[in-house]
């Protein structure tokens, strides 16, 4: 039997492989990737019925709340704090060039006016439709807006729970009907790329609610999601929409980025990330302000301005985005903690933003002090930690100088033909990192 189901996981991944050989992404998507590698920040918004909780939005699953009690709820959310236009003004204010909004998470509850749902947000007192709000106040603002859609579901019945690894407490009793399952996906995500708009992203997330868990031997899927069918919908709808899946994976076929929860890539401090780091796709790392992704009344753990701007700079120092979330409370309101945070780091960006936004992993690798960026006319050097060494040296050909990005303020140099080395004593220590700008010669 083990060597059965060996042999199955190879004929599954060299299926992938082919039909990853045979994707070939349009002018219109190799343009939208390249834009997505140049805006390298974004937020994203954890919200929803699970809000009112206040523990997260997995609380149906770690509570063991059945879907009857769950769904009680539905008269009693009545966000009257929600104001779209603020949503989109924070993300601005802290640099940040796109959103990715939770549409439907894994209770199943729609954050907009779904003509296949009963479960959404415009059943609810509050009755107005979210999403219609937030793409119009992007388009006002000139932020893209991309959507979180989880293809995992603890509610509906046509869901395959069964084989699932979550939703095994909230009382259905069908055998699931993926066929049937698949068809309601596609209906929401026809709605979705119709009715709102152009779409940034479509962000999948709950593959692996059908796999043995991430650093298993064997992460083959216990279903056939059909994706190219899912992903193929996607990009005849809007040609240049871009498709991610939170999987913990290797890249699929029909996917445009990669990407990596809670850690930078190359990381693993998560325990999610065993996948390797592709060299042929744009990346993104997602991380919380906090411990949470939905609001949690109890989690006060945010992070400090520096904890965020290391996320920051790290990310593009292994040429990759960074997708920072806010969890509204359930008014609708972003906590002020997450606001604080978000002014600061725009604070920085403002000052700096020209060493991340643009610019593509440097010529070091990731180093104890800090990262490197660059583009076609300069290299950015960033100091996270104070240099241990009496120099850090940069290869490459370079003009004889280097500067400080915030001032201008010129720093001792030794040249040499392989490269520059900056000398430690020269480099102010802050809180705040500090960038180096070297010129290209």
């Amino acid at each position: 039997m083990k060597t059965k189901i060996i042999l199955l996981s190879i004929f599954l991944l060299s299926l992938t492989a082919r039909s990853q050989e045979q994707y070939t992404p349009t002018k219109a998507i190799l343009e939208s990737r390249e834009q997505f590698q140049n805006d390298k920040f974004g937020m994203f918004i954890h919200w929803g019925l699970s809000s009112m909780f206040g523990d997260g939005e997995w609380v149906m699953q770690v509570q063991g709340i059945s879907k009857k009690d769950y769904q009680a709820y539905l008269p009693a959310f009545h966000p009257s704090q929600f104001n779209a236009e603020e949503w989109v003004l924070a993300a601005k204010g802290a640099g940040m060039n796109y959103i990715i909004f939770i549409t439907r998470h894994h209770d199943g509850f729609s954050n907009w006016d779904t003509a296949y749902s009963d479960w959404k947000i415009t059943n609810t007192p509050y009755g107005k439709d979210v999403l219609k709000q937030l793409a119009e106040a992007c388009k006002k603002h000139d932020m893209k807006l991309g959507l979180y859609y989880s293809t995992l579901d603890w509610v509906r019945e046509d869901y395959p729970w069964r084989s699932g690894r979550t939703g095994q407490k909230t009382g259905r009793t069908g055998q699931g009907d993926y066929a049937s399952y698949l068809q309601f996906m596609k209906n929401q995500l026809t709605e979705l790329l119709t009715n709102y708009g152009d779409i940034y992203a479509i962000w999948f997330d709950g593959h692996w609610d059908q796999t043995n868990p991430e650093g298993h031997e064997d992460r083959s899927s216990r279903i056939d999601w059909k994706y190219d069918e899912i992903y193929g919908l996607i990009h005849k709808l809007q040609p240049s929409t871009l498709v991610g899946n939170n999987h913990h994976l290797d890249p699929i076929a029909g996917e445009d980025f990669q990407m990596f929860e809670r850690d930078l890539p190359g990381e693993n401090h998560s325990g999610f990330n065993f996948q390797k780091v592709t060299d042929k796709l744009p990346l993104e790392s997602c991380e919380t302000m906090n411990g949470s992704w939905g609001y949690n009344i109890s989690d006060h753990k945010f992070k400090s301005k520096r904890e965020l701007l290391h996320l920051l700079i790290g990310a593009a120092g292994r040429n990759s985005n960074l997708l920072l979330n806010v969890g509204p409370k359930p008014s609708g309101v972003i906590p002020q903690e997450s606001l604080d945070g978000l002014k600061q780091m725009g604070e920085w960006t403002s000052i700096n933003g020209a060493s991340i936004y643009g610019t593509r992993g440097g010529p070091l690798s990731p180093q104890v002090w800090g990262v490197s960026t660059q583009n076609d006319t300069h290299v950015f050097v960033h100091i996270l930690n104070h240099p241990k060494d009496q120099s850090i040296f940069i290869p490459g050909s370079y003009a004889k100088k280097a500067v400080l990005l915030d001032s201008g303020k010129k720093l001792k140099i030794r040249w040499e033909s392989k490269g520059i080395h900056v000398m430690s004593e020269s480099i102010p220590y802050d809180e705040d990192p500090q960038v180096l700008v070297l010129d290209k010669n």
